[in-house]
């Protein structure tokens, strides 16, 4: 039996529903199945993902099934996959999305024809019956570049705007070099510093086109529908951002990007805690005002000033309240 070449970590809670269907598409990813080894981590399931993992674990070539007896959240989960990655690649793909044939054969060969430390993709967002391509906003494709370059401009989407862990493939020269790893214990926004780490301090990376990735969006137990204590996570995660930026040598080339990001998503949580029980609500509110106490206040006006009015609006008193602007 061969050795694996590309290994794909797959981390799901209660995602029975959909799981069979992301593990059925993994097995048609390679004409040789011994070219993937397959990492799945069954965190704190209560329904039948574990079994499901189980059961198709028979038919991999290569396999791994991780079980944590209570959820660790998404981030732990990858980094428990990451220390099981066997190979010169390594993907990440959630339980409830799944992936069009031979993406992987195709990504692991352009990984080795580019010689890039990453590549990213598109992606189709699947919702009921719609189905919209995502494109990757970067305006070249193929063409290799120092993923720094990708950052900016600060008023306009860039890659690191698009986060999504799943949408590409990795050398294991990132894992080696520290690069790979999540923040331990975040259950929401884990891959802003993780995209962020990866944009300032990896060497090369590239667009390419690639069978697609399929997201499923809306799922009900998804994290990005929820309105709990786990959406918390996303004043600590752009705190590490920020951390990132303010300790890279061009620090103050990419301020005004990090600061912006903040603010927008700032206001999109606001709104978004609207929907949260009071304590909640405050706990978020609180946060978020720390998190903009630490912004630089010209970047922080200057940054407000490039947003559109409702989101001004939605930010003003917080940051009044975090000294931040009048």
């Amino acid at each position: 039996m061969h050795a694996a070449r590309v290994t794909a970590i797959l981390p799901a809670k209660d995602a029975a529903p959909y799981i069979g269907t992301t593990l059925e598409t993994l097995l048609r990813q390679f004409d040789d199945r011994s070219a993937l080894k397959l990492v799945a981590i069954d965190d704190g399931s209560s329904d039948g993902t574990g079994d499901i993992m189980r059961e198709y674990a028979e038919r991999f070539a290569h396999v791994e099934v991780l079980v944590n007896p209570r959820a660790r959240g998404l981030a732990t989960a990858r980094n428990q996959g990451l220390a099981h990655v066997d190979g010169d690649a390594f993907c990440f793909i959630d339980g409830d999305d799944w992936m069009q044939p031979h993406r992987l054969q195709v990504l692991t060969e352009r990984l080795g024809q580019l010689e890039c430390d990453f590549l990213r993709t598109d992606h189709v967002r699947v919702s009921d019956q719609d189905r919209r391509l995502i494109r990757a906003p970067h305006p070249w494709r193929g063409i290799p570049t120092a993923p720094r370059d990708a950052i900016l401009p600060a008023d306009d989407k860039t890659m690191v705007d698009y986060p999504f862990a799943w949408a590409g493939i990795f050398h294991r020269r990132v894992i080696d070099e520290g690069l790979a790893a999540f923040p331990d214990g975040l259950f929401t926004a884990e891959d802003r510093p993780w995209i962020w780490r990866l944009h300032l301090q990896a060497r090369r990376f590239a667009v390419v086109d690639a069978p697609a990735l399929l997201y499923r969006r809306g799922v009900t137990t998804s994290l990005t529908q929820a309105r709990d204590r786990r959406q918390l996570d996303f004043t600590a995660a752009m705190s590490q951002a920020l951390d990132l930026v303010q300790q890279d040598a061009e620090a103050e080339r990419f301020l005004p990007k990090v600061v912006q990001t903040v603010l927008a998503l700032s206001s999109h949580h606001i709104v978004r805690s609207r929907q949260m029980d009071g304590g909640l609500r405050r706990e978020m509110r609180d946060g978020i005002r720390l998190l903009l106490a630490r912004l630089p206040s010209d970047e922080a006006g200057r940054a407000l000033q490039r947003l559109d009015g409702p989101r001004r609006r939605v930010l003003a008193r917080s940051l009044r309240k975090a000294g931040r602007t009048t």
